[in-house]
């Protein structure tokens, strides 16, 4: 990082490394220990520590307890933990992060099944327990509230002295309607709706989207009057993983035999990422993947707009490749589609920041090739080769290109206001 001369490191601090039990066990000294070297020894290069709080784990202690994020306890547990980290960490972190996209830890973790804890309905996935249509939102709704509880013991009683800032950061692909219709463009705003407004709007105006309200009803939990005036103040930044974009078709005046988004609890819509047999952009070794730069700019612009231009960090962009073992060095190194994909989406953010869009920061994902959930290590992000067996590291194409756009591009100061 420092041959790249970034100025920022964006990571995670893991929960069940620093509370095993949560609030019913001992703190564990070594992780804190081990945060502590890391957060030093990055500042002694002159990188600013950008620390996101959780991403994704939680201490199994507390899903056996009470069901982890269905059960409202899990907001005394979180905020317990954000405590420890501000006290333990904030001296010297200035950024902070509550969840890295909770949108997406709903859906996969209680919709659709495909990430932990698995838990969803037969017609939406193959798991041994759970409720698509009614879990997804109760999660939402604790994990909101978790936020809340956080930034409210930050700002009581750390911010001032500390002088950092909180946010939350969610997973925004772009919504583009198929067509000119009214309803496809109704469609692609009812997807951003039950996809990153979904959480956005509680923490910033203290209500769910309008189309969630009109069209979840009563399996939409509901804000208490105190949940309410913790929201009021409840983020200083918003954090943006964008990677790609979708077509989408409405699925209310016209049927939809299949794919995501067709149910009504999902906001009857149809995501695709082609039109009449052609991709929206290059697709890439990776099927949700496809390269539309223009998605970055209208994201960002319609954040701006959507939230009164409030502060965003662009948190999370990058190229996936799927592993060939049979790549030549030649092959892995010379990432020409990652550098280009890097360009097009940051001349497009540029683009968005000269129409008046704030947006303090960009963070690549990733640096290195890394562990993809529940991918492993099939999938490939980095800007540098990892050799998995040997663990040396190698800087691609892309590292060397984006070396040289910082410092075509260098800000002398990180702006914490």
């Amino acid at each position: 990082m420092e041959a790249l001369k970034v100025n920022s490191y964006r990571f995670s601090i893991s929960w069940a490394r620093i509370l095993p039990k949560g609030r019913f066990g001992e703190v564990n000294s070594a992780g804190i220990s081990y945060y502590n070297r890391l957060i030093d020894a990055l500042l002694l290069k002159g990188i600013q520590p950008f620390v996101t709080l959780n991403h994704f784990d939680i201490p199994q202690e507390l899903e056996d307890r009470y069901g982890g994020w269905l059960s409202s306890r899990s907001k005394e547990d979180f905020g317990y933990f954000a405590e420890l980290c501000f006290k333990s960490f904030g001296d010297r972190v200035k950024h902070w992060v509550t969840f890295n996209e909770p949108n997406l830890l709903a859906t996969y973790g209680y919709r659709t099944g495909l990430g932990p804890p698995c838990r969803c309905s037969n017609t939406f996935g193959n798991c041994s327990e759970g409720d698509s249509e009614k879990e997804p939102f109760v999660v939402a709704h604790n994990i909101i509230l978790s936020h809340a509880a956080a930034v409210d013991i930050y700002r009581t009683k750390y911010q001032t002295k500390q002088d950092g800032r909180i946010g939350i950061v969610v997973n925004a692909y772009w919504y583009e309607p198929i067509s000119n219709s009214m309803a496809d463009k109704l469609a692609s705003e009812r997807a951003r709706s039950f996809t990153f407004n979904w959480f956005l709007d509680p923490i910033i105006f203290g209500k769910y989207p309008t189309d969630m309200q009109n069209i979840l009803g009563n399996i939409l939990p509901e804000f208490s009057i105190n949940d309410k005036v913790k929201l009021k103040r409840g983020l200083d930044f918003i954090g943006i993983n964008h990677y790609a974009s979708y077509y989408v078709q409405d699925c209310i005046s016209s049927i939809c035999e299949s794919g995501p988004g067709i149910t009504r609890t999902e906001g009857s819509y149809l995501q695709s990422a082609t039109k009449d047999g052609v991709p929206i952009g290059p697709p890439t070794s990776l099927d949700w993947q496809y390269v539309y730069p223009q998605g970055m700019e209208k994201t960002v612009t319609y954040l701006k707009e959507r939230y009164n231009n409030t502060p965003m960090f662009i948190t999370e962009n990058g190229y996936a490749e799927l592993d060939n073992p049979n790549y030549t060095e030649e092959q892995y190194l010379n990432d020409f589609n990652r550098k280009n994909y890097m360009a097009g989406h940051l001349e497009a953010l540029l683009e968005a920041i000269r129409k008046g869009a704030d947006v303090r920061g960009y963070f690549v994902w990733s640096l290195l090739d890394n562990f993809e959930w529940i991918r492993g290590y099939t999938v490939r992000f980095g800007l540098h080769h990892v050799d998995y067996a040997t663990l040396k590291r190698i800087p691609r194409l892309s590292a060397s290109w984006y070396k040289e756009f910082i410092a075509k591009h260098k800000i002398e100061t990180f702006s914490q206001e």
